[in-house]
């Protein structure tokens, strides 16, 4: 994971992406990573368009909090006319009970 934040990091500086550009970042750090490690990375990032991977990542990680807030009240407000109902025809039965 460490490597990978290197990357960002590179990238970010919008220096390449290169084997001894992270290795040098991890160094500076203090961070001895196995360099068989650090060439999957680099060969995994080959070609790839960070910034439509950052932003796809965001995405996905979004909360979905306003759906699932929409979903508690909706069901909270069912529950609600449940009850309402229950207690009007409990107070009803008691009438003729």
């Amino acid at each position: 994971m460490k490597d990978a934040y290197a990357a960002l990091l590179l990238h970010a500086a919008g220096q390449p992406i290169s084997e001894d550009n992270v290795k040098k970042v991890l160094a500076a750090a203090g961070v001895n990573e196995e360099p068989t490690k650090i060439k999957a990375l680099v060969a995994a990032l080959e070609g790839v368009n960070i910034e439509d991977a950052i932003k796809q990542a965001a995405f996905a990680a979004a909360p979905a909090t306003p759906a699932g807030e929409a979903k508690k009240e909706e069901k909270k407000a069912e529950v609600s006319e449940e009850k309402k109902e229950e207690e009007a025809a409990a107070g009803l039965a008691s009438l003729f009970g």
